[in-house]
């Protein structure tokens, strides 16, 4: 039955906040969506959840579910960890929403499920593409051909805790949560820019965006040499907010330091908020080929 055409595909964006679900049809377009906060207790999150997918499905049958939530995880099991969701541990999400859906499900880090979702919806055709997400941390997906990469024992890049010359106006405050002294993620992220500049992204002023924007070039500069992407889109809210100003200002001072080799194109993300749930479908569909 859920291989009819009246099948759903549903995609889920587990945050440490909110829940965020949708519904779509046999060609990816949404149908349905709903969201909410989500509870600190894992049972009633998981009760929440089933909820969540039951408005979406209407009664449909359901042909495959996706998810994108905090690591760290093991994709190929489907046991999650969320580091932000502190009554989630070692919870075998697969194994309960495949007995509770009797479909099959995939799930990974939101970042990399954004970047699937950036690269499918986009229409790119690269083949290799790199999608950083600045938001309350910072964080990335990598696709070789279209299919998220994974490296040893199934982890995934973590982009944002490389270390880089900075400025900073205030080196003794640049502290990162992983409990590295010299991440990337302390100097760019909406966390570090509060903590290095005692005030929120949007505040900042010229003087400081280009402070942030040479951050970001100098972490671009190393992800280009040793992943040579052909193509870098950034996303999260403070990426959206420093907009072009930013993005453009982080791009020269990439250039004007990659030596050797081929150039990235970088640009913003056009999918805004729901990078990661419209991601979550793409992996929901792609469920079908790995029955």
């Amino acid at each position: 039955m859920a291989g009819t055409s009246t099948a759903l595909f549903v995609g889920l964006d587990i945050g440490g906040t909110k829940l965020m679900v949708a519904a779509a049809g046999q060609d990816g377009q949404i149908l349905r969506r709903t969201r909410a906060p989500t509870p600190a207790r894992l049972g009633e999150g998981l009760a929440l959840l089933n909820q969540l997918i039951a408005t979406v499905a209407q009664g449909q049958p359901i042909a495959g579910i996706g998810a994108a939530i905090g690591g760290p995880l093991d994709a190929a099991s489907g046991v999650v960890s969320p580091l932000h969701q502190p009554d989630w541990r070692e919870v075998p999400l697969k194994q309960l929403l495949e007995a509770r859906w009797a479909c099959p499900f995939a799930v990974d880090v939101d970042t990399n499920v954004a970047a699937l979702g950036e690269y499918t919806l986009g229409r790119l055709d690269v083949p290799r593409f790199l999608y950083i997400t600045l938001s309350t941390g910072m964080g990335g997906g990598f696709l070789v051909d279209g299919a998220i990469y994974h490296g040893m024992r199934g982890a995934h890049p973590e982009v944002g805790h490389q270390s880089i010359p900075f400025r900073a106006p205030h080196p003794e405050r640049v502290a990162c949560e992983c409990g590295a002294p010299d991440c990337l993620e302390a100097l760019i992220s909406g966390n570090g820019i509060r903590r290095v500049y005692g005030k929120p992204a949007e505040q900042l002023g010229d003087a400081e965006w280009d402070e942030v924007a040479y951050n970001l070039g100098q972490g671009l500069r190393n992800l280009a040499a040793i992943y040579l992407p052909d193509m870098i889109v950034l996303g999260g809210g403070v990426a959206v907010g420093g907009g072009e100003r930013l993005i453009g200002a982080a791009r020269r001072v990439m250039a004007e330091r990659l030596k050797l080799v081929p150039h990235p194109e970088v640009r913003l993300s056009q999918l805004g908020y729901d990078t990661a749930l419209l991601g979550a479908v793409t992996l929901a569909r792609r469920t079908r080929k790995h029955k």
